[in-house]
Formats: structure tokens, C-alpha cells, sequence
């Protein structure tokens, strides 16, 4: 098509337009990227901005806001991307009015029910080093040094759990060819690594035989004279083990859940009689799985035994001590730990009782050589004898985290985790005492850490409940109220506890348990925040008729 004449200059002033705009955004989007006066001003008015939202959130005691979600969810309902770079002011203004008002204060010290705390001081100046850096951990030519700062402080936890001799750390602390830990994104990786590990090295080469890792599940079963495999542990084992069965290729119903007793615990002697039942249906034993600390009450596996049972078996035994690892620390609770040196893989979660941000999942390994069954190699990256980080992990680019736990190591210390450990431990005793000298209560297990589990008894069935004598009617009742106690409470948005269900034997039959958790963590919570969580739910329950659950 051919423009008139008198429609050029037109054209013309459209094509000037839009290389002004080009020009314009392209100014801008330098202006992001660039070390310039410019760029550093910009940085220094989002910390203003960004400091104070950081302020004022930290100092909310609340424990959430009390937006219903359908209210929350309208504000975030556009799915176009702006065609212009937003002005920074008013996205920070947006985020602030919509986002970081409507968050969940998990540092307030009422907010008690999840695994999710206070943080120190000290990581937040660390974040923005660390973003700055930018720093990829799977490659030791995208994270230099970080990728032997990693390594230490693995190393110093290790040490921590096996307590291995100076010799032993001296040769594998930086030797490429060890592995005595793999940092991963959180808990669920980790003990996926872990049974990935054992699978791999149960199921190796052999003879013209090339591996699980190259031939696959099916050939290697056949190959080795198995009719299956199984992982074996507590009915209380974390779902990341279901995920684990299900990326193995054994499938989630060959996940072996074992009862556990009145403490939350495994039953030794049916986890016994169930590797004994595994021989003898030629069934592989990828892994015997030790809970140290569970997620919904935080009962603690004997270790020791599993240990002996796993040994006589010659099976990989992993711990998942993503909870409870960090008592470890504590010389006064440390016992409650029997048993885990002795395991081959080990799980921590660093945002949990090591007070890191979330990101950081830890898999420990007794055997530094035992990783080198899942190591993989590119030609660009992860290349064979390198440092390179990623070759033995599931996963591959990811952030330089192990900053925050050499940090949290080194500046928090042993005694300054172990003062944390006992402390949490020490609150969940009081909060547990108070619980069972309240008649609106009933605690359902004496903790092992810092988790507690316990229930609200509406007045109308207080002395049925004293006598032990509630009907399953009953205890359906009490759910229905305790469930909706929780929610209240959480809507309220004043102070929070969590929920979870347990299974109770009665009467000749399972019954569902409603539980309130409560997860004593948080340094700044006190025994009188513990006292107002308390009177909160008495509170609430007194406006909650009991005749709406008849």
C-alpha cells in the first residue's frame, strides 16, 4: 500500500512518536539495571518505603487481619501485564495497601500455630546482600566462594549429629568428592534427596546390570529378584513421603504407615513385624523412615530402636528430624535424639528451629560417598571433579541461602539455639500445665518438644469428659465445636492456633480426633501471650451455642 502525501507527515510523526517512546522506556528500564546516582537514588527511596511497611508489619501484634478472602481475592483479579513500566511509587503504594497489609504477622507472639516464627534481625540486611550478589548455589562459576561457605556450614551441623573425629572433617569438609550434606529448598526435597539416595544405591550397577538410574524401576526389581519395594515408617510420617513413593515409581500404596502409640510414637513392635512380613513377600525395604518430631504433635520416634531394626535388616534408615533436629543443640533435651547418629540420611528444616527464612531444607549424610549414586553431569554445567554443587541435587539453579545459615551458625551459636530450643520447650510444659488445670480443656498429649495438642470441652459435657465416659456422639460434638472455634478464632485475627485431626481408639472403633495445635516456637512469645491465647478461645466459646452442633 502507498501512502498519499498529504499522509506522510503523519507517518512520519508516528514514527517519531514511537522512537521517543522506545527511547523513553528504554531509558527506564536501564535506569533498573544500571550502578549509576540515578539507580542508587531510586534504591535509597524504595528502602525508605519498603523499611517502613517492614517496621510496621513486625510491630502489628495481631496475628492476621480480618478480611474474609472472597474481599481479598478481588483485589487480585487482573491477568494483564501493564504495557508501560509502572511508576515505582505507586506499585510499592499497591503492594503495601493489598499485600503486605493483608499477610500473616507469623513473628506476632500470639500467632502459635505453625511452624513459622520471628526471624533475627540480622537477615534482613543479609537478604538484600544476598539478592544483590545473585548468586546461583549449582555452579561454583556462578557462586565462587558461597559455594565453600555452603559446604562449611553444612559441615558444622553434621558434625553436630554424627560427631565425627577432626580427621574425618578435615578430608571431606571440601573434597569434591564428598558430599556430607545437600542444601536443598526445604524439608519435603530433602527427604525426597534422602529416598532418592537410598533407592539409587539399593538398586546400583551390578555385573552387565547399569542401575535403576539408567534401566529404570521395573528392570531393576526383575533384575535383583524383588516383587516390589515399600518405605516403611509412622502413620505420622510428613506427606512428603507420599511424594517420595510417588516420584520413586512404587506408588503411594506401597508406602508402609505404621500405628503409633498413645505418644504419638511408632509402634516398634509392629515396625518389627513388618519388615519380617516385607522378607518374607520379597518386597525391597528402600527405607525405614524415623520421625523426630511430627508435624501435627510433635512426638519423637525411639531412634535407637528403629536404628537396630533397620541395621539387622541392612535397609537405608532415614531420620526426618525436620522439626525436632535442632534439639540436637540442647543439652537438656538432646536425649530425646538417641538413636540419630546412627541414621544413614538425615532431615532439618532451616526455617523451622534454626529461625532461617524459608528456603532452606538440609539432608545430612552419615556416608559422604552416599550421595554419589543420584550425581549427574552436563557438559555445560555440573562437569565431573568439580565443585559444582547441583551435580548431586534434585534440584538444579537456586539462591545463595546457605549466607543465612553460615550466619545463623556463627552469630546465633551453640548456646544461643540451645537458649532457644530450651526456652520453646520450657513454654510448651507451662502452656500444657495451664491447659490441665483449666476445666474448659483437655490436653491429649504430654509434649515431647514444643508442639502441643490438646481440645476445648463445652461446659454441657465437662464431667462426662473428667469421667473418660463421652460417646462417640459426644466427640462428634466436641469436633464440630472445636473446628469451629479455630476458625473464629483465625477469622478474629487477634491471636491464632492452628488445628489438626487425630485418631483415637474407643469403644472398639477409630475416631477422628479435632485437635488444637498450638507451636510454641517464637522467642517472643511469653507466658502471658500464652495466657491470652487461652482466654481468647474461653472467650469464644462462650458465644458459640452448643445447640447448633445438636
Amino acid at each position: 500500500m502507498t501512502l498519499s502525501k498529504q499522509e506522510m507527515p503523519n507517518q512520519n510523526y508516528l514514527f517519531e512518536t514511537e522512537q521517543a517512546l522506545h527511547y523513553d522506556i528504554k531509558e527506564q528500564v536501564n535506569q533498573l539495571f544500571a550502578c549509576s546516582s540515578q539507580a542508587t537514588f531510586i534504591e535509597e527511596q524504595i528502602d525508605e518505603i519498603t523499611n517502613k511497611f517492614s517496621q510496621d508489619f513486625l510491630s502489628n501484634l495481631d496475628a492476621n487481619t480480618d478480611i474474609d478472602l472472597d474481599s481479598l481475592l478481588e483485589k487480585f483479579s487482573d491477568s494483564e501485564i501493564p504495557v508501560q513500566p509502572t511508576n515505582f511509587e505507586s506499585y510499592l503504594k499497591y503492594l503495601g495497601n493489598n499485600v503486605v497489609n493483608h499477610s500473616i504477622h507469623t513473628s506476632s507472639p500470639l500467632f502459635i500455630g505453625h511452624m513459622t516464627s520471628a526471624l533475627p534481625c540480622f537477615v534482613r540486611p543479609l537478604a538484600k546482600l544476598m539478592t544483590a550478589m545473585n548468586q546461583n548455589a549449582v555452579k561454583i562459576e556462578t557462586a565462587k566462594a558461597l559455594s565453600f561457605c555452603e559446604r562449611e556450614a553444612l559441615a558444622m551441623l553434621h558434625r553436630l549429629i554424627y560427631n565425627f573425629s577432626d580427621s574425618f572433617y578435615a578430608q571431606h569438609i571440601q573434597n569434591n568428592l564428598s558430599t556430607l550434606a545437600i542444601l536443598v529448598s526445604g524439608g519435603t526435597v530433602a527427604n525426597i534427596t534422602a529416598v532418592w539416595c537410598a533407592r539409587n544405591n539399593a538398586l546400583g550397577p551390578k555385573d552387565e546390570f547399569l542401575g535403576v538410574e539408567k534401566e529404570g524401576l521395573a528392570a531393576a526389581l526383575d533384575f535383583y529378584g524383588y516383587k516390589g519395594a515399600v518405605i516403611i515408617g509412622s502413620e505420622l510420617m510428613h506427606f512428603s513421603f507420599d511424594k517420595a513413593a510417588d516420584l520413586m515409581g512404587i506408588g503411594t500404596h506401597h508406602l508402609m504407615r505404621i500405628p503409633t502409640d498413645s505418644k504419638n510414637r511408632v509402634n516398634i513392635q509392629a515396625l518389627r513385624q513388618a519388615v519380617v512380613e516385607c522378607r518374607a513377600q520379597n518386597l525391597l525395604i528402600i527405607g525405614i523412615v524415623g520421625v523426630a518430631g511430627t508435624t501435627d504433635s510433635g512426638g519423637m520416634d525411639s531412634l535407637a530402636e528403629i536404628a537396630e531394626i533397620a541395621q539387622e535388616a541392612n535397609v537405608h534408615f532415614h531420620v526426618d528430624a525436620a522439626w525436632g533436629g535442632p534439639l540436637i543443640f540442647s543439652q537438656q533435651h538432646r536425649h530425646k535424639l538417641a538413636g540419630i547418629d546412627r541414621a544413614d540420611s538425615v532431615t532439618i528444616d532451616g526455617h523451622k528451629q534454626l529461625y532461617l527464612p524459608m528456603g532452606i531444607g538440609m539432608v545430612f549424610f552419615r556416608d559422604p560417598h552416599k550421595a554419589k549414586a543420584i550425581e549427574k553431569q552436563a557438559s555445560y554445567t555440573m562437569r565431573k571433579g568439580s565443585f559444582d554443587l547441583g551435580k548431586r541435587a534434585l534440584e538444579g539453579s537456586r539462591p545463595g541461602m546457605a549466607l543465612f545459615l553460615h550466619a545463623g551458625l556463627n552469630l546465633i551459636g551453640l548456646k544461643g539455639y540451645e537458649f532457644l530450643i530450651d526456652e520453646g520447650i520450657r513454654k510448651t510444659q507451662y502452656m500444657a500445665d495451664c491447659i490441665c488445670t483449666m476445666p474448659e480443656f483437655e490436653l491429649l498429649a504430654e509434649p515431647d518438644a514444643n508442639l502441643l495438642i490438646y481440645r476445648y470441652i463445652p461446659e454441657l459435657l465437662r464431667e462426662v469428659a473428667v469421667k473418660k465416659q463421652l460417646t462417640e456422639t459426644d466427640n462428634q460434638l466436641i469436633n464440630h465445636f472445636n473446628e469451629r472455634l479455630q476458625k473464629i478464632q483465625r477469622k478474629i485475627g487477634r491471636s491464632f492456633i492452628s488445628r489438626t485431626t487425630k485418631i483415637t481408639t474407643s469403644f472398639g472403633t477409630e475416631i477422628p480426633i479435632i485437635a488444637l495445635r498450638a507451636v510454641i516456637a517464637n522467642p517472643l512469645t511469653t507466658e502471658k501471650d500464652i495466657d491470652t491465647v487461652l482466654n481468647d478461645q474461653i472467650q469464644i466459646a462462650a458465644k458459640i451455642p452448643i445447640s447448633t452442633f445438636r
